[in-house]
């Protein structure tokens, strides 16, 4: 197996034809065709089924692909990497949970370069995508925080998808809600106190497991819960419905957050915030500076 047959059955799968597919690898289709036959027989299975209009892509094929797609990026970051960084534009990836101090930290990072080129990304999403970033390298850095009732099981899938958490700092828990809301003026407050308002949740996709939710006290029993999977609709519900949010620093330090009132919680669960990067992998410099921006937070 290599690495061009992998991108052969790619390309044939996108066009669903061996002669688009040849045309636009510019190989021959009989070239094409030989290279596909010895890679269904050197695997064992039927990639594509051969119809009059073209192919279609098998259920074995198409699980094939997907394991190929990601060998086939996986290829050409390193090619880019190694083979052609003299051309490459300087590159920065980080991935993280719903958190701004993430943000401040890479609008820092970014503007302490100041570099006339680049190609750089930031990327805000579930607790599990998080992982799978950086576990692929999509990401060199994933901001993440990890609470007393999932720090253990998560420090398991670290292990397992070799990874490695940074712990940076820790952080009580607090209510996060709008300046004008009922018990703004509230000394401190409990969950009790909360049960007639909508709690404000981020979304984690297919994971519903409480140990992916990024929030403080997930398996507290709310009576109302909204989930969103932005920290700008979780705001913006907040204010509109009376709303509140539990954690440390999900929400209230942005720009966009000027409204929303911060108020310590009775019923306490630690939040250690973190970053996980590849088991070994050495942080570029950008990397390094980004992390140090994070620990700027710390005593915030």
């Amino acid at each position: 197996m290599t690495i061009l047959q992998l991108k052969y059955v790619i390309a044939i799968d996108e066009e669903c034809s061996m002669r688009k597919a040849a045309d636009r690898l510019y190989v021959s289709q009989p070239g094409l065709s030989s290279a596909v036959r010895d890679l269904e027989s050197e695997l064992g299975i039927q990639i594509f089924e051969r119809v009059h209009n073209g192919v279609v892509t098998t259920a074995a094929g198409a699980s094939f692909i997907a394991y190929a797609r990601n060998a086939v990026e996986q290829f050409e970051k390193v090619e880019d990497r190694y083979l052609n960084s003299k051309n490459e534009r300087p590159t920065f990836s980080v991935s993280m949970q719903h958190y701004t101090i993430a943000v401040d930290a890479f609008i820092d990072t970014v503007k302490e370069f100041d570099l006339p080129e680049y190609q750089f990304s930031i990327r805000e999403t579930q607790t599990s995508e998080v992982i799978e970033d950086v576990k692929t390298l999509k990401s060199e850095v994933g901001v993440i925080a990890l609470s007393d009732f999932n720090k253990a099981t998560f420090k398991k899938i670290f292990v397992d998808a070799a990874l490695e958490f940074h712990e940076l700092f820790s952080r009580d828990t607090y209510v996060y809600l709008s300046k004008d809301h009922p018990l703004a003026d509230a000394k401190e407050l409990s969950l009790d106190d909360l049960q007639d308002y909508p709690c404000m949740v981020f979304d984690q996709g297919d994971n519903t497991s409480f140990y992916y939710r990024e929030e403080a006290l997930a398996t507290y029993d709310y009576k109302k819960v909204i989930s969103t999977n932005e920290r700008a609709t979780s705001i913006e519900l907040m204010l509109g419905l009376d709303g509140y949010a539990v954690g440390a620093a999900m929400l209230g330090e942005g720009k966009t957050s000027s409204d929303i009132h911060v108020i310590k919680l009775k019923e306490d669960e630690m939040l250690t915030f973190g970053y996980i990067t590849r088991k070994g992998q050495e942080l570029s410099e950008m990397g390094r500076t980004f992390v140090e921006k994070l620990e700027r937070h710390k005593e915030i």
